[in-house]
């Protein structure tokens, strides 16, 4: 059995120097070659269920699905519950074996978000569960904008919520398609001047790869939220796979091609945060 819960993955990446995939889930085909790409690289790997893939399917299929997967796997698997927005929906993944929350009071004024935050965080932490929390906000590539991540409230909020990790907006922005965000490296090294918390990239599909390597190897980023990019990766193959054989009909066997091609591609992203 390798569940994992965030700290037990994150904190050996901050010591030593590397990052790990928080990878965006939509289905079982995506979840399972997240995790066979994982024990191909010998690395840890996070499940990620998003709002989206929330209203897609239930959160106890989600929960069992992470699980079955964790449970089989050689690396460990933490199963994350990503932008949770409320202490019942928190209170559910918990319930359901999650093995780690976050809690995104990001668009909440600051004595609100903390207080929130840290409720859920010793919600969490009772359940022997970790927690994940937002300080800034980071925008979206449709239309809405950031608010840069203050690094006296980066210092206030790890303090006083006693958070596992810190999702931060420093120049990164949800759902990009091309790899051109960039850093606000200033900001970021005034955030690690005041906090040790392991620090979480939201939309880390918009940033170059050269650049998600160099933030692994060189700061306290130790997670990267990647979706947009294997969503992109899914679709292409999809398409692919139809192209070549238009006479396919059966869902499994459509869906099972596009496992190979998603695998590698997860790799190639494993790879670059080491």
């Amino acid at each position: 059995m390798t569940r994992a819960t965030l700290v037990e993955v994150l904190q050996p990446a901050l010591r030593e120097g590397y990052a790990v995939a928080g990878l965006v889930c939509l289905g079982w085909e995506d979840a399972r070659a997240y995790v066979a790409a994982a024990e191909a690289e010998g690395a840890p790997v996070i499940l990620q269920a998003g709002p989206g893939a929330r209203a897609h399917m239930p959160l106890p299929v989600w929960a069992a699905m992470f699980h079955a997967l964790a449970d089989a796997a050689s690396v460990p698997v933490v199963s994350h519950l990503d932008h949770g927005t409320s202490v019942a929906e928190c209170s559910e993944a918990i319930a359901l074996g999650f093995t780690s929350v976050m809690f995104d009071g990001s668009r909440l004024p600051l004595e609100e978000n903390i207080a929130q935050t840290k409720a859920i965080v010793e919600m969490a932490h009772a359940a022997g569960v970790s927690c994940e929390g937002e300080i800034g906000f980071v925008g979206y590539a449709d239309g809405v904008a950031s608010e840069g991540t203050d690094p006296e409230d980066a210092a206030r909020f790890a303090a006083e919520t006693g958070i596992d990790a810190m999702a931060v907006s420093i120049g990164n922005v949800h759902l990009q398609t091309d790899q051109v965000a960039q850093i606000d490296r200033d900001r970021l090294a005034r955030i690690e001047a005041v906090t040790d918390v392991p620090l979480v990239i939201h939309g880390g599909s918009g940033l170059p790869h050269d650049l998600r390597h160099d933030l692994a190897r060189t700061s306290p980023i130790c997670k990267f939220n990647i979706g947009t990019e294997l969503r992109m990766s899914f679709g292409g193959a999809l398409r692919e796979t139809l192209a070549a054989r238009p006479d396919m009909f059966d869902r499994i066997a459509i869906l099972s091609a596009v496992e190979e091609p998603l695998t590698a591609k997860v790799r190639e992203v494993i790879r670059g945060l080491r």
